[in-house]
């Protein structure tokens, strides 16, 4: 290697967009700004947003808890509703409502008699409801009710989604739900009576999805 007035001189190279400075046998690469922000866009290009997502937590499973406060009471039949992560409007004041599109529900929860009931209504202001035992994250028993609403779009087309409403802000504050948290609601039977329970979850590392 030469040098130059006692001091090392550096080779600089150019190799493959990289720029890599070499002075003795130490050596560091850095990417030129171009490739910087080509690899930003690359990035934001495939990030998902989760809120229009419903991931599935592994393995899928309603938590010990909860399975012993069911039994306790008496209640059979569980079943998963809706995995999905909280909007806004899921934990806003003034909406007072968790939303349960339908397009979202793994599984038919409702009997045929139940899902007529609820489809004798025809908007949000004037629907058919019908009050049930909610399980809340805490454990907390509460009755909440249950509404089917026909939300109509600027373009006439309606979108159909089921809704728990009446103390759901209640529940919100009591349980800390905060927007972007995913919740999982689950349904059971207590002598044919429908009755939910809902699960906070989050994500861990490895894919898997705890309750808290």
């Amino acid at each position: 290697m030469d040098v130059v007035d006692g001091e090392m001189k550096i080779e600089k190279e150019y190799d493959q967009g990289f720029r890599v400075e070499h002075e003795g046998d130490d050596h560091q690469g850095r990417l030129p700004e171009s490739s910087k922000i080509k690899k930003k866009k690359q990035k934001m290009a495939t990030r998902c947003d989760q809120r229009y997502t419903t991931p599935t937590p592994t393995p899928l499973d309603l938590p010990i808890k909860f399975k012993k406060r069911i039994r306790d009471l008496g209640g059979s039949d569980i079943a998963l509703i809706i995995q999905k992560c909280l909007f806004k409007t899921d934990v806003s004041f003034g909406h007072n409502r968790l939303s349960i599109p339908l397009n979202q529900i793994r599984q038919t929860f409702l009997t045929p008699q139940e899902t007529e009931f609820l489809n004798s209504g025809n908007n949000e202001k004037k629907c058919s409801e019908m009050e049930v035992m909610l399980i809340e994250p805490s454990l907390r028993r509460d009755t909440i009710s249950l509404r089917k609403w026909e939300m109509k779009k600027a373009s006439g087309s309606a979108t159909s989604m089921y809704v728990l409403v009446g103390k759901w802000n209640s529940v919100a504050w009591r349980n800390a739900l905060r927007e972007d948290e995913t919740v999982q609601l689950w349904s059971f039977r207590i002598n044919s009576k429908l009755c939910l329970a809902l699960v906070k979850r989050r994500a861990k590392s490895n894919g898997y999805f705890i309750e808290f």
